[in-house]
This record gives structure tokens, sequence and C-alpha cells, in this order.
């Protein structure tokens, strides 16, 4: 019998009607003769209100109690869910994260998988039940708490489950109709991806396409496990993920691939720039390690030719805008001990990245790129590359422009509109 593990977005179920939605879409493929495990979100935005609950209660709510707090959202709608099921006439039964044996480390609010122990899974599966399970929740051995895993943690939620059952594939279902050549809500005429490699839905991910979380496709990749991303709202063949496998030694893998799989966009990223940096080895390294300290997660780095006459030079970074504060004020903290003349700080900034495996073997990428965005009057102020992906920073005022031009300038457009269904793309 095949196992299929499901996942559904708080879009998905984000109210009754969508609740008994989600669960006659379980009980068909319970009916299709598959065993079926799913993960679920919390329902729409109650994750967010309970964030805002707790703020009103306190500016600085504790890291443990707040995870307590959050994960009573996903615990309400894996309970409604199975009730659901159950009225069609079919076993479910719900489990929370820790009776899931989600195992992660002790960091409340960003918790990572350490093990997955499914015993409880195992045994209702093999009773014949369908299975639900609180996504984004785990539980720590040493601590004995529960632990959240913060953002795209129902995704990782899932992708982890379908790895330790060893399922045939692990479907995601959100509010568009699989993963595009760009988001659809800035792009009205993005293209449907029918199957791209995870090495590339990775890069997506970092860049900042919302439909599938990077820690998701970079477990995926690591357990082999097959993604299937297609929306809750009907029953069209969504986007495959995959691994492609090793081609024969001598022979080129996937060449009728296209060049550009697509094109993603982050605003949510901010510019550090240590401005009068002496030009001497350890410096790069003194800066970086102050950065680590805060564990901000440096994104993309610059530094300029250093003035023949100083002797200085300025070294600009990329860091998550919730991170950047902290990384500020450590760096301003050892301002003496580095040398450094100043700092500056800008949280205006946008990136874009444009993601293809075709990169590698196709010339000319990066000048196609760039003349579009010369020709939609972009200014460029950061660049940064890997073998299949190219990265830009501007402002973040002409980021969607700069999208949609680059989109064109690829020959990425589909003939009629994308169709979304509702929500964020979450």
């Amino acid at each position: 019998m095949t196992l299929i593990v499901q996942k559904f977005g708080g879009s998905s179920v984000s109210d009754a009607e969508g609740i008994k939605r989600v669960a006659k879409r379980i009980v068909e493929t319970r009916k299709a003769g598959n065993d079926v495990v799913v993960a679920v979100s919390a329902m729409g935005d109650s994750t967010d209100e309970l964030l805002d609950l707790a703020h009103e209660v306190t500016p600085i709510p504790a890291p443990r109690e707040l995870d307590m707090l959050l994960t009573a959202g996903e615990r309400i709608s894996m309970a409604l869910l199975a009730m659901a099921i159950k009225s069609l006439g079919h076993d479910a039964r719900s489990f929370t994260g820790s009776q899931a044996g989600m195992i992660t480390d002790a960091h409340h609010g960003s918790a990572r998988i350490v093990d997955v122990t499914p015993v409880r899974l195992r045994e209702a599966l093999d009773e014949g039940a369908i299975v639900i399970v609180a996504g984004f929740q785990g539980f720590n051995r040493d601590t004995k708490d529960i632990t959240t895993l913060g953002r795209g943690g129902s995704d990782t939620t899932a992708v982890a489950l379908a790895a330790a059952l060893d399922a045939d594939i692990c479907e995601i279902y959100t509010d568009v109709d699989g993963v595009f050549t760009s988001d659809p809500r800035v792009v009205p005429l993005a293209r449907k991806i029918d199957r791209i490699t995870s090495e590339e839905m990775l890069e997506l991910a970092a860049s900042g396409a919302k439909v599938l979380h990077i820690r998701a496709v970079e477990y995926a990749r690591r357990h082999g496990v097959t993604l299937h991303v297609r929306s809750s709202f009907n029953n069209n063949e969504g986007t495959i993920v995959y691994n492609p496998a090793p081609s024969p030694e001598g022979e080129e893998s996937n060449v009728e691939d296209p060049i550009i799989a697509g094109v993603a966009s982050d605003l949510s990223e901010a510019k550090i720039t240590v401005v009068g940096v002496p030009d001497v080895p350890g410096k790069a390294a003194e800066i970086f390690t102050i950065v680590a300290r805060t564990d901000a997660n440096v994104d993309m780095i610059v530094q300029n030719v250093s003035s023949a006459a100083t002797g200085l030079t300025d070294i600009s970074f990329t860091v998550p805008k919730s991170q950047g504060q902290a990384a500020l004020t450590a760096l301003s903290n050892a301002q003496a001990e580095v040398g450094f003349e100043s700092l500056q700080y800008d949280d205006q900034i946008g990136k874009l990245a444009l993601v293809g495996a075709g990169m590698r073997t196709n010339a000319g990428v990066s000048a196609k790129l760039f003349d579009a965005l010369n020709k939609a009057g972009i200014n460029i102020e950061m660049i940064s590359t890997s073998e299949i992906r190219i990265s830009v920073v501007t402002r973040a005022d002409s980021v969607n422009e700069a999208l949609r031009a680059v989109h064109t300038a690829f020959d990425l457009d589909a003939e009629q509109a994308a169709v979304v269904h509702g929500g964020t793309g979450r």
C-alpha cells in the first residue's frame, strides 16, 4: 500500500468550510487505497493573532511560554480536521508533535529536528486510521519542553514525517497550483513549473519564493523525499520537486530542461556597510565573527577595492531585518577594537534572484539579466552568484518592477494570468 504524507497550510484550513473541504480530499486519498499521514498548520492567521496577544500581555514573552501558546493553534486545527474526517465515516487520530515523536533541540522559537520516532503513528496506520499531526512543533528530550520549529515549520514537519515513515511522496498543499516561475501575486503571467530539481527549488526558496520553505526543501533533498506542491482548492497536477538521478559518466542530465527555472524576490533583508576598514589580513574575520555571535544569518557580502591613499576599504553585507539591529549594535560596540570608521544601515533594499541549472552550460545569462534591469531603469547595488543563481540587490520600491522585467526578458511569461486561490502563498 502506498503511503502519502500531505501537508495543509493555514489558508487551506482557515475556517470550518475549508476544514471540511480538506477532510474530503484526505478521505479521497484514503479511498484510493493509500495510507495517509497529514501535517496541518494553524487555522488562517491564528498564529499571528496569538503572537499579537502575547505581546499585548508583555513586551518580551518568555520563549518557553510563547512556544506553549503558539502550539495551541495547530492543536485546534488537527482536532477539528480529525473530527471532520470521522464525520465522513473514516477513522482519524490526531497527534501533537511530541506524541508523533518529533524530537528537537532545545532552541525555543526556531528548534531544529534531531530525530523522528513515529511509533504511535505507525501503530495508528497499522490499525487503518488516517493520522493527523500538528505541524510546526516538537519536543526536547532533555528539557521535557514543547518547542516550535519557526517559519515553515509545518512544511518541515511533513517532510520529516515522510522521511521517517519512508513515504512514497510528500504532498504540500497550498493556495496556488504549484511552483511558479515567479510569485503570481507580483507577476500575473508567471507560469507553473511541472518539474523542478531540489537544487533549483532550494535556491528559489532561499531567495524569497514563499511556496516552500528552505528548511523543508533542504530536508527533502538530504533525505531523498520527493515533493508534490499542489493546490488544496482543485485537483490539478502541481509541481514535482525531485532529486535528479546521477547520469552515467560522460552523459549530461536534463539537457532539455529550461535554462532558467524562475525568478524570486525578497524584501526581508537589510544591508550593513562597515565603512573605512583597515585593509589588512584578519579584519574581515573579526567583523564576521562579531556578527556570528549575534546569530545573524549573513547572505550577500561585497568588499570594495581599498583606496591606495588611505589603505581603507568598505565591506557591505546583508542580513535578515529581524537580526539587523543586533548585528549593528554588536559591531558598534566593537568599533574601537576593529578600527573601522563608521557603520551604515539600510533596510529599504530588495533582493532579486535568477535561478536555473542551465546557467552551468549556457553563456550570456548575466548579460541578459543586466540588460533587462538597465532597460527598466533599475540600479544594482550588490551582486552575488553561485553555479545556478545570480542575485542582485536594488531599492525595495523597484524590486517588483525588476521582477516583471526580468521574467519577460527570459521568456518566462505565460499566455494567461495565474490563478491565486487565497492567502499569501504559505
